[in-house]
């Protein structure tokens, strides 16, 4: 079993990046910001050009849900 993150891993990716950046407001922060900070993640191995929109957004919605419980 791999600790490699991939693209895949939503919510992972974003406890990583939570972890990293623990004092980020998400308001300021954008989708470019956070593709090269999930590339930059000391666990991350994928393919960047699997990226797109849709899973950079889920990446910051599960963010900012962790961010922001109901």
């Amino acid at each position: 079993m791999s600790d490699k993150l991939h693209w895949d891993a939503i919510y992972e990716i974003a406890l990583a990046l939570k972890a990293q950046h623990p004092e980020e407001n998400l308001e300021n922060v954008s989708l470019e910001t956070l593709f090269n900070w999930t590339l930059s993640l000391p666990d991350f191995s994928d393919d960047p050009a699997l990226a797109n929109d849709e899973i950079l957004m889920a990446i910051y919605q599960e963010w900012y849900e962790e961010n922001n419980p109901l």
